[in-house]
C-alpha cells in the first residue's frame, strides 16, 4: 500500500457537511469518503494511479 500524504483541505462549510452525511450513510470516514470520491473521478476520467507492481513487471 503507498504512503499517505498529509494536507490541508479548505471546504465549503455546506459541502463539508454533505460530504460528512454521506460518508456516515456509507460507513465510510470523512477522510475515507473524500479518498474515495477523488478516486472514482480519477477512474472516470481515466487517470488512476498506475500499480506499483505493474511497474516492477
Amino acid at each position: 500500500m503507498s504512503k499517505k500524504k498529509a494536507f490541508a483541505l479548505r471546504l465549503n462549510e455546506d459541502m463539508l457537511k454533505a460530504i460528512e452525511k454521506w460518508a456516515s450513510d456509507e460507513f465510510r470516514s470523512t477522510n475515507g469518503q473524500i479518498e474515495w470520491m477523488l478516486m472514482q473521478t480519477l477512474k472516470n476520467a481515466n487517470r488512476q494511479p498506475k500499480d506499483k507492481k505493474d511497474d516492477e513487471a
